[in-house]
């Protein structure tokens, strides 16, 4: 199992419509993450401030079917004013996070 996280900013003022828009996330969406193989995926924030946590078989396929999914595209379009994630300009993903700690 890989583990992957994320970080990202919500806007100010946008954090209780940022959580309103995961509790009601759209099926369609949640039909992507398991096909790209995402399981415990969890988000925290704290101040404006988002952290982001998923375990999955592969990074890469997960990185790829997301990469290629309009659905994931819509998301992304339809966060865009309530969060502000740095994308890498190489790759067009979130920078991967360095793990430098784990306890098992």
């Amino acid at each position: 199992m890989e583990r992957y996280a994320w970080k990202a900013r919500v806007l100010p003022g946008k954090l209780e419509e940022y959580i309103h828009r995961h509790d009601a996330i759209w099926p369609v969406m949640t039909e992507v993450l398991n096909k790209a193989g995402i399981h415990n995926y969890t988000i925290w924030n704290v101040g404006d401030e988002l952290f982001g946590y998923y375990e999955c078989e592969s990074v890469a396929h997960a990185a790829r079917v997301q990469a290629e999914s309009p659905v994931v595209q819509r998301w992304n379009d339809y966060m865009k004013d309530v969060m502000a994630m740095e994308m890498d300009p190489v790759t067009g993903a979130q920078p991967l996070l360095r793990q430098v700690f784990l306890h098992k």
